[in-house]
């Protein structure tokens, strides 16, 4: 398969009149031919354009985790030559405020849940505020300028013109903004129809969200392989089961065990035709990704690995690998995705076999960090390798296989969170005088935060006191599971915090107690 496509409005014109009654999209059981989301987001971009939004402008869209306005709205700023600002319908107030400052958007589109976050928020840039309607209306936005003027500037728009905007936690106390291009897009769209065997007709089934890469990566496959995105919309494993059965989904996309063995635990799923599912891709520990194929023995679970900065997966198992293969190993890289394994301080490319810091090179890669030509250059290598920080190796015929994390940035139920982040909203308590956070294994959410605090002479907070402190402050995935005090920390020769051995403490502690899940949070 080849790119005949230099945008993905290029690519939705061309399914739209090859397949102009098939669904395209399915939030939560709603539908949306190619042909109808076609016009949606041209109608997007008409309005959008009679607002003034132009090549290289920022559209923000924040509306709830899963709706067929938020691809027609993210559809329609691409047509302009623009790009989505896929705004985490999860901020709170601080982080919503620090994106628009940062990425600057020329228009944000919010649905009326976010009236009040969006008007409270404190931001310093104001951009055009719009608020949705239930319809996908724009509500108050005035003109619309006529069709011809959005086809002349979708016309200019190439592959490596931005489309997307993500914001994703990583090693730095702000999140970084990672692009995304039309040709990343289109080549995870590409890659993922060829490793799953994803052919026209099929539906592919994701509770990931619109503005995490997992949710357009899908959507991107249904696209370039002439098929449909199913998304329970706000995830419910009752309505996730029904929605799979109803809509005979022929592959999911899950990812993570938390959220998949909500849908195999449900009440129903005895009793659930499940019979057009081929392939599950998970996520997960060996043991727990055995027991979910053990639940569903007719279908072939396989596993991935991706992340933001690759436009999701950059490597899939194949349904033809052993068991085996397929519990313990994220499969081989795609097309074009090429991997190395070196040593993280030296740099020097290890052997087969060897644990090291993953790199990448891939069709699919971020264009960089907006607005941060430092840590663009930072992530990569003089030579154009992409760092990932994880830690990983490759067996000898190719395949990856993840081993953990090398970076500060921890992965809660699916969310990227930064402990340096989360540090630093801790250091706001005027009792907190240093602070040290580090990840924990959890059955629930795969990892949770902790936090190891030290006070201020003569101050004191408890544990309880510092959590309610950041909840409705922070995301609720960012928000300390743990808080242990002391009175010191273990350093390294040059005063660096040991986490490693933060680490090996509270999991001493926690195993000591038979607590393998973190108490959840007050709401």
């Amino acid at each position: 398969m080849t790119h005949r496509w230099d945008s993905l409005a290029a690519l939705l014109d061309a399914r739209a009149a090859e397949r102009p009654d098939a669904a395209a999209i399915s939030f939560g059981g709603e539908e949306s031919s190619y042909a109808e989301l076609g016009r949606s987001s041209e109608l997007s971009a008409r309005r959008l354009r009679g607002m003034g939004v132009g090549p290289g402008d920022r559209v923000g869209v924040l509306l709830r985790e899963g709706c067929e306005q938020y691809v027609s709205l993210a559809l329609g700023a691409m047509r302009l030559g623009a790009m989505c600002l896929a705004v985490n319908a999860r901020n709170k107030a601080g982080e919503l405020r620090y994106v628009l400052d940062h990425a600057e958007p020329a228009v944000l589109l919010y649905g009326a849940e976010f009236e009040q976050l969006v008007r409270t928020c404190g931001a310093s840039h104001s951009p055009r505020l719009v608020r949705i309607g239930d319809e996908g209306e724009f509500v108050a936005a005035g003109a619309e300028v006529d069709p011809a003027e959005v086809a002349a500037l979708s016309a200019k728009v190439t592959p490596d013109a931005p489309a997307i905007l993500l914001y994703t936690s990583g090693t730095t106390a702000d999140p970084k903004g990672c692009l995304l291009d039309h040709g990343a897009l289109m080549a995870v769209g590409r890659n993922t129809t060829e490793r799953l065997e994803f052919v026209t007709g099929d539906r592919m089934w994701t509770p990931m969200t619109m503005f995490h890469s997992g949710g357009w990566q899908v959507f991107m496959t249904a696209l370039v392989g002439g098929g449909t995105l199913s998304h329970p919309g706000i995830f419910e494993p009752g309505l996730a089961l029904r929605q799979l059965v109803d809509e005979h989904v022929s592959l999911a996309f899950p990812a993570f065990e938390l959220i998949w063995l909500a849908v195999l635990e449900h009440p129903d799923f005895p009793t659930a035709d499940l019979s057009a599912l081929r392939i599950v891709i998970n996520v997960g520990v060996r043991e727990r990704l055995l027991r979910m194929q053990e639940m569903l023995p007719a279908t072939k679970q396989v596993s991935s690995f991706g992340l933001t900065e690759s436009c999701g997966s950059i490597c899939i198992g194949s349904h033809t690998d052993p068991l085996e293969r397929r519990l313990t190993t994220s499969g081989k890289p795609m097309r074009d995705v090429e991997l190395r394994i070196v040593d993280p301080e030296s740099g020097a490319e290890l052997p087969a076999e060897s644990a090291g810091e993953l790199l990448f090179k891939s069709p699919s890669a971020f264009a960089g960090y907006y607005r941060d030509p430092e840590a663009t250059a930072a992530a990569r290598t003089p030579d154009g390798w992409i760092r990932t920080g994880d830690l990983a190796c490759l067996l000898p015929d190719g395949t990856l296989q993840f081993r953990g994390r090398l970076k500060e940035t921890l992965k809660v139920g699916g969310e990227n969170a930064a402990a340096p982040e989360i540090e630093g909203f801790l250091l706001t308590h005027p009792a907190v005088s240093v602070a040290a956070v580090i990840g924990v294994d959890d059955d629930r959410y795969g990892e949770v935060p902790a936090a190891f605090v030290s006070c201020v002479a003569g101050a004191a907070v408890d544990e309880q006191e510092l959590i309610e402190f950041c909840l409705g402050q922070i995301a609720s995935f960012k928000v300390p599971r743990y808080v242990r005090f002391v009175d010191s920390f273990p350093t390294t020769a040059s005063e660096k915090i040991k986490k490693f051995a933060l680490r090996e403490t509270i999991e001493a502690e926690l195993r000591e107690q038979g607590i393998s899940e973190a108490p959840r949070l007050p709401r």
